[in-house]
């Protein structure tokens, strides 16, 4: 039985309050536990308004509301991890200046886009959190990620129909391609920096 077969037996195939809460606290674990499959559950709910006549309004609201709830939890975590940090003072607030630095500078953009980066998308709340940014902005940057992210997936379910493991597949395969591509450009970027490096050395 797939993931996605074990958790529509669990939020049922009835339009409901409690399929709904499933999918907020599925979308909110996520941001707290990023291996919890809340991605699947999203795409449960994005195929159950197809294929069950669930309210769209509903789910698109139970999952907004999680992961809202989800990524404040961890911006919260980062901020109040951040205050302390700089009240202690020394090298881990000259870390923490570069980090309010860069955030000032990209925060928008990576918050905006955090949705879109499976398995480490908490991170970006923890480092808003620990960079100082303001909470009506970072909450507003979460809402419109979620947003786009969760249309995206609901515009999938619709093309797809009730082919719930067809979706998931799909979902699966960018996130694979993602950490891949992900790892590419890292690898990439580590061997330039040591290339230039020796070449510095050698001059």
């Amino acid at each position: 039985m797939s993931i996605a077969e074990q958790l529509t037996m669990v939020v049922g195939r009835e339009d409901s309050l409690a399929g709904w809460a499933a999918l907020a606290g599925a979308a909110t674990i996520e941001y707290v536990f990023p291996p919890f499959p809340g991605d699947v559950i999203t795409i449960l709910g994005a195929v159950l308004v197809t294929a069950a006549a669930w309210s769209w309004l509903g789910v698109l609201s139970a999952v907004m509301v999680g992961s809202l709830a989800g990524a404040a939890l961890v911006f919260e975590l980062g901020r109040s991890w951040g205050e302390r940090r700089r009240a202690r003072g020394g090298s881990h607030a000259a870390l923490l200046d570069r980090l309010v630095e860069r955030f000032r500078r990209h925060g928008a953009a990576y918050l905006v886009v955090n949705r879109f980066v499976p398995g480490v998308r908490s991170l970006f709340f923890v480092a808003a959190g620990l960079a100082g940014m303001r909470r009506g902005p970072v909450y507003a940057y979460a809402m419109l990620s979620a947003l786009l992210y969760n249309l995206a997936l609901f515009a999938l379910g619709a093309a797809l129909g009730a082919n719930l493991d067809r979706l998931e597949r799909l979902v699966m395969t960018y996130t694979v391609a993602f950490f891949v591509i992900a790892g590419v450009a890292v690898a990439g970027v580590v061997g330039w920096k040591l290339w230039q490096r020796r070449r510095h050395r050698s001059g």
